[in-house]
């Protein structure tokens, strides 16, 4: 892509080398490159590097715009070379192969920082960089079951039940593009990089947050309370006379505008359910006498009448439903944009709002290897080189 594609986005001025694969690496990677940095992703040379699927899929459509590609041979000298070169014009490397290979090719932070000491160097692994797992395979259900999301997801009684999204890789891909940005915010003070790292482990546990938290400071251990909020009450799914909306009714003032506006004060009166202490403790018997009434209306109606008595409740939607919604039409959630193959194409949109400098979808994945005779040629590599490297498979 050009400078003037890019120019006007926040991270338009930087450079960053993409060696990620599957989804943390490439979720923080889409971070940066969504908000303008020049991102080069690094493919290896005979492999697709798509673990299943094609470059036309869904998730690697998803994960990969706005890059540019090149393939290289990095288990060569001549590859590492080539990757080297490109690092002393870089400012940010993504990487998330398992800790010791990186070492093992001789691209690991401490030999690049030689090579360019203002390089910002992320690491994404699956349990940390060092310490008694750190050479352990890394899978989002593994980080899950191992960070205690699924111990407090599911029904009461259930057993371990998986988040229905990859929420630690995701989670462990937004981390380390925050700290890339830390990086490079710090480094213009101290004029030098630093080594970044997230890992799956890691990421999963922050994210269980106030439940860590009851254990951290109160040594309380959090079960699966299913639909239910794990320590307010009422809250929760509730049936209709259609389906089942969300409603949401924590604190004394919310509850009784909930109680007033389903026409039940006595709800309110009831000492079974004078607080929140009470009614959490007759949870059960509380939500099957608000369920006898929602079951009178429709979701629809319901929603209705208790955003106007501002009382937050919300439908349940299905994927396609999210994105037939109109707040979420108005969010601009989905961004379409045209594909050469695919036709119009929409892509998930970013959630962050710049007034001044939003991100942009400017191009779509590329071709594996598409940029290589590009991206050689702006090191300084003559035609010669270049297909010399290419006979020899150094690059596709």
């Amino acid at each position: 892509m050009s400078a003037s594609t890019l120019s006007g986005l926040p991270l338009s001025p930087y450079k960053v080398i993409d060696l990620t694969r599957v989804r943390s690496g490439p979720t923080c990677v889409r971070q940066l490159a969504d908000w303008g940095a020049d991102v080069v992703k690094v493919e290896a040379t005979g492999e697709d590097g798509l673990q299943g699927g094609t470059r036309d899929s869904s998730d690697f459509q998803n994960l990969h715009r706005n890059k540019r590609a090149i393939a290289l041979d990095l288990k060569s000298k001549d590859g590492v070379d080539i990757l080297k070169r490109i690092v002393r014009e870089a400012d940010v490397l993504v990487e998330n192969y398992r800790p010791d290979v990186k070492h093992r090719l001789g691209i690991d932070y401490e030999t690049l920082r030689a090579v360019n000491p203002r390089l910002v160097y992320a690491s994404i692994s699956g349990f940390g960089e060092d310490g008694p797992y750190r050479e352990r395979p890394g899978f989002d259900q593994i980080a899950q079951g191992m960070g205690g999301i699924m111990s407090v997801t599911g029904l009461p009684g259930q057993g371990p039940v998986r988040a229905g999204i990859p929420i630690a890789d995701l989670c462990a891909g937004i981390f380390a593009a925050q700290g890339i940005l830390l990086a490079l915010l710090e480094r213009e003070r101290s004029g030098q990089g630093q080594w970044v790292q997230s890992s799956l482990l890691a990421a999963q546990i922050f994210m269980l947050d106030f439940q860590a938290a009851r254990w951290l400071m109160d040594r309380q251990v959090p079960g699966q309370a299913g639909n239910n909020h794990p320590s307010g009450a009422p809250t929760g799914v509730f049936k209709t006379k259609d389906g089942h909306i969300n409603i949401a009714t924590t604190g004394q003032e919310i509850y009784k505008r909930f109680c007033d506006a389903i026409g039940a004060p006595s709800l309110f009166t009831d000492p079974l359910f004078k607080d929140n202490r009470t009614r959490f403790q007759n949870r059960d018997k509380l939500n099957a006498a608000i369920e006898e009434i929602t079951k009178t209306k429709t979701s629809a109606e319901w929603i209705e009448l208790f955003n106007k008595a501002s009382v937050p409740a919300g439908p349940i939607y299905n994927i396609g439903e999210v994105f037939n919604d109109a707040q979420v039409k108005h969010l601009g959630m989905a961004a379409p944009f045209d594909h050469p193959r695919r036709g119009r194409t929409e892509y998930l949109a970013q959630p962050i709002k710049l007034s001044r400098t939003p991100w942009r979808l400017h191009s779509v994945p590329p071709e594996k290897g598409e940029h290589t005779d590009a991206v050689l040629r702006a090191l300084g590599y003559d035609a010669t080189a270049i297909a010399d490297f290419r006979a020899r498979k150094i690059v596709e």
